[in-house]
């Protein structure tokens, strides 16, 4: 037991206790598909199924960045996990800790205190997190885009520096407010940057202050190319895309501090931003190192090609928290494309054990990578062959993300976004207040007015 806590052991009991429990750490695509694949193979005696999740919904991730520009809305890149399952148990709180060796996890729930949950078989389906470095000032200004409150806090944040810089008469804090950095040139990275100077670009006609050549877009990418994801030929033609779009790309450059703000480069240029992303990389779920699991030498959770933890009997792993071969001495890479491919199989395999069947040995061919760069802009390269830029690259980025987005139910509300979005003119309301509700009424509880005028709010 972890030291400084107590747990309550819960198995069920009577004849549940007999049944085989697979417990699925992580609610993401894997998570979600693994369970859903289970429930439906699976009868009712054969095994109880749990998802454990910190959240009560599944994110479809790539189309983050079209949240952040406002393109679709974010509730509907969300898919409630119980409203898909109809046998599976969610809970909603972390794992803390896995102990494989007893068969059990150390479950934190929401609310309430922890308990120890126990299982035959596990599935870690955690996904990853951003990767940041000890850079000053990171952590204190930068911020990721892996989740929906962080694409919607981006979307407020930008459109609020359009208007701190049109309500300042001070040229310092405007030219810090129309700084935008983003660190990292991968798809994350070049797609936000791409989603969000397509978003103020735009906003900029309502501002009688600002004009385009007053943005200032910086992408920051330590290789010496963006978006390795398409090939080098398709990237170039997206690096270009970008610079004539005004976007400041520097390439073989880093990040150097940003204390206080102020970005210093590793070319030695130095400048003041108000708005600093770091899509820099991504690293497996903490939790996965919180247990006894066998890891790999990149903190990857050391899986085989048949998408079992090596070393050890009833676990299971995939996703973007699992290093799985790919038959040719490397890695799969941990990305949505196989997340999706590896659900099926991973369940079967689950099922195959339980059965004590053969398993199946996971192989996915790389069937291509599609970027969006904003409207009508877009970098793809198709079955290793076909490589598009411009419009046809954001028809087959967003044909192929309307395809794999999960539910009907999701793909029509997606489609009448971007069918709203065709006929209606881009909608620029920010609203950076969802960021502390409570702050009108802590206001409204302290005094306002001395010696009559109002107190200057500190933020």
């Amino acid at each position: 037991m972890t030291e400084g806590r107590n747990y309550r052991l819960v198995h069920g009991g009577g004849d549940e206790a007999e049944i085989p429990h697979v417990l699925i750490v992580g609610g993401g695509y894997l998570g979600m598909y693994t369970a859903k694949r289970l429930e439906k193979k699976l009868g009712p005696g054969e095994a109880r199924i749990t998802v454990v999740d910190p959240n009560s919904y599944m994110t479809y991730q790539p189309f983050l960045p079209e949240i952040a520009a406002g393109s679709i809305s974010p509730r509907h890149v969300v898919v409630p996990l119980r409203k898909v399952f109809d046998r599976v148990r969610v809970l909603t709180g972390r794992v803390i800790r896995v102990d494989h060796a007893s068969r059990s996890v150390d479950f934190e729930p929401a609310v309430g205190d922890p308990r120890r949950i126990s299982y035959d078989y596990i599935v870690m389906a955690t996904g990853a997190v951003s990767r940041t470095l000890p850079i000053p000032g990171l952590a204190e200004w930068g911020i990721g885009i892996k989740t929906v409150e962080e694409a919607v806090f981006l979307r407020n944040h930008v459109l609020e520096q359009l208007n701190v810089a049109d309500s300042t008469d001070d040229p310092e804090i405007r030219r810090k407010a129309l700084n935008f950095v983003f660190v990292g040139g991968g798809f994350a990275g070049a797609e936000a940057i791409a989603e969000l100077e397509d978003l103020a670009r735009d906003a900029t006609r309502l501002y009688p202050s600002i004009g385009v050549d007053d943005l200032r877009f910086y992408l920051i990418e330590a290789a010496d190319r963006i978006l390795p994801e398409v090939g080098p030929d398709v990237g170039e033609k997206a690096l270009n895309q970008l610079k004539r779009r005004g976007i400041d790309v520097r390439l073989s450059t880093f990040l150097e501090s940003a204390v206080d703000q102020r970005i210093k480069l590793s070319d030695g240029t130095e400048f003041d931003a108000g708005t600093l992303v770091w899509t820099a990389g991504v690293k497996p779920s903490p939790v996965v190192q919180a247990g006894d699991l066998p890891l790999g030498p990149k903190g990857h959770i050391d899986t085989s090609e048949h998408l079992t933890v090596n070393g050890v009997d009833n676990a299971f792993a995939g996703g973007d928290n699992a290093q799985v071969p790919d038959g040719r001495g490397g890695f799969y890479p941990p990305n949505a494309q196989n997340a999706v491919r590896q659900a099926p199989v991973l369940a079967d395999n689950v099922i195959a054990a339980l059965r004590g069947k053969e398993m199946t040995r996971y192989s996915h061919s790389n069937l291509g990578a599609v970027a969006g760069l904003g409207l009508h802009k877009g970098a793809a390269q198709l079955f290793g062959k076909i490589k598009l830029t411009g419009r046809l690259a954001w028809y087959a980025h967003r044909s192929y993300h309307l395809y794999a987005v999960p539910t009907f139910n999701r793909k029509a509300r997606v489609l009448a976004d971007w069918v709203v979005g065709f006929f209606l003119r881009r909608d620029f309301a920010a609203l950076p207040e969802m960021d502390e509700p409570r702050q009108a009424f802590e206001d409204a509880s302290k005094p306002q007015v001395e010696n009559g005028q109002l107190l200057r709010r500190v933020s």
